[in-house]
């Protein structure tokens, strides 16, 4: 990793991203401010389409996979030859399911994509981070791991899982003497199609939102990104609350 005075914008010059869930969204944008940072960027996901697109744009790599598969997330580290020094993990699903009246399949689904995929990424990837200097890992949140919004019930308890995973990552790697950092995002109302499937059956009150406030935008999530991989190498930022100025939780 670079030493803590680098010149600013040159410290992820050449290091090598993972960016899961990077069709779209946040992890598109988180994607591309990598790459005008310096980065080398690997793409990960489920749309090929999207992937290849972004990948073109950019000038970075592209692996198609589902990381709810246990072999697919082994696949896709064995796939990457080169050791990493950046793990992204933003992959998310958003269903919104009370605790009352959820599927117990779509808890399954969201307990798969948003917290046993997440740990298996970290896994793999401190594997491959350089053992001398190690890596950084960002977990995107949101600010749901940190209340509990209204019929949200399933989605708040993966990210509260997401947030308690962060913290114990942290101090397992301090206890090895492992230099790799850890932090985490936790966005409110962040404007992507992510939100769209959220509010699913609930249109007008996302419509209502949108008109009320003006709401996060991918790339507000992906300066955050940036903001912790360019700090100085002696600082570790533990986690980023962040939310439309107007959003009242």
């Amino acid at each position: 990793m670079s030493s803590s005075q680098d010149p600013p914008n040159m410290k992820l010059k050449n290091k090598t991203a993972l960016i899961t869930g990077a069709s779209s969204g946040i992890g598109a944008a988180c994607a591309k401010a990598l790459a005008n940072n310096g980065a080398k960027v690997v793409l990960t996901g489920r749309n090929q389409t999207s992937l290849e697109q972004l990948s073109e744009e950019i000038g970075g790599r592209y692996m198609v996979a589902d990381i709810s598969q246990n072999d697919e997330v082994i696949k896709l580290f064995d796939e990457i030859d080169e050791s990493i020094d950046i793990l992204v993990n933003n992959a998310g699903i958003a269903p919104k399911a009370s605790i009352i009246e959820g599927k117990i399949e779509s808890f399954e689904d969201l307990l798969r994509v948003n917290v046993l995929a997440v740990v298996h990424c970290c896994q793999l990837a401190i594997k491959k981070f350089d053992p001398s200097t190690g890596g950084q890992i960002i977990n995107i949140s949101s600010m749901s791991g940190h209340r509990v919004p209204p019929s949200g019930g399933f989605y708040a308890a993966t990210k509260f899982a997401v947030r308690a995973i962060t913290e114990a990552l942290r101090y397992e790697l301090k206890i090895q003497k492992n230099k790799t950092r850890v932090s985490m995002i936790s966005p409110g109302f962040v404007d992507t199609p992510l939100l769209d499937n959220y509010f699913k059956g609930s249109e007008e009150k996302l419509s209502e939102l949108r008109e009320r406030l003006e709401m996060l935008k991918p790339e507000d999530v992906a300066n955050s990104l940036i903001h912790i991989l360019e700090s100085p190498n002696h600082v570790e930022i533990g986690d980023i609350m962040m939310r439309p100025r107007d959003q009242e939780v």
